[in-house]
């Protein structure tokens, strides 16, 4: 899982300003930065890469046709996220509509294989990972959606204090309690906290 990176604000309100002015190497920077995150957070969330980079490449759309006024007042990356976010519950509902009923073991299956990636370096660690993937698919929803926002979006939590509407105490609180949730379901399955982390690197 990635760790969050907080850019110096006052460096990416430069690079926004920059990139609303029509820097287009600003703009590089910035799709650059965040856009892999956002594509793997969307793919964490929905196991479907082809769904995850449409989502992407439209929230960068809506960025950069929106990027001129936007004022930078230290929530760019919650604004980003919630973009994302929303256009994929979007999508999902939709697809909800119109699915056929289904059962749940192949969708956390498929969301297994979203969240594993692909080239494990041994038959070890891809094990580890589905292991991780299978835990992760049997969380509530919004304890899955904390832990990806965080791990794999790279949200600070700051950004998601932003992004909730929720004070940062309690967001500690609530990604603590679903990392503790998680841990349980790998011990159960059998893997240690070493054995976790080396899965998700």
């Amino acid at each position: 899982m990635n760790e969050s990176t907080e850019r110096d604000p006052t460096e990416l309100q430069a690079l926004l300003r920059r990139a609303a002015g029509g820097d287009s190497a600003a703009w590089r920077a910035i799709v650059g930065e965040f856009a892999p995150r956002v594509f793997g957070l969307l793919r964490a969330q929905c196991g479907d890469s082809e769904l995850s980079e449409e989502i992407a490449q439209s929230t960068f759309c809506t960025l950069a046709a929106k990027i001129g006024e936007y004022v930078e007042s230290g929530r760019f990356e919650s604004w980003v996220f919630r973009i994302a976010m929303n256009r994929l519950r979007d999508e999902m509902r939709r697809r909800k509509r119109h699915a056929r009923p289904m059962d749940d073991e192949p969708m956390q299956a498929h969301a297994a294989r979203g969240r594993s990636g692909v080239g494990a370096s041994s038959s070890a660690a891809e094990e580890m990972r589905e292991r991780l993937a299978r835990a992760m698919a049997r969380l509530p929803e919004a304890d899955r959606e904390i832990i990806d926002l965080r791990h794999t979006g790279g949200m600070s939590f700051k950004a998601l204090s932003d992004f909730y509407g929720e004070p940062v105490g309690t967001l500690l609180a609530r990604h603590h309690r679903a990392l503790r949730k998680l841990r349980g379901m790998l011990e159960d399955m059998g893997v240690t906290a070493e054995d976790a982390g080396e899965a998700g690197s």
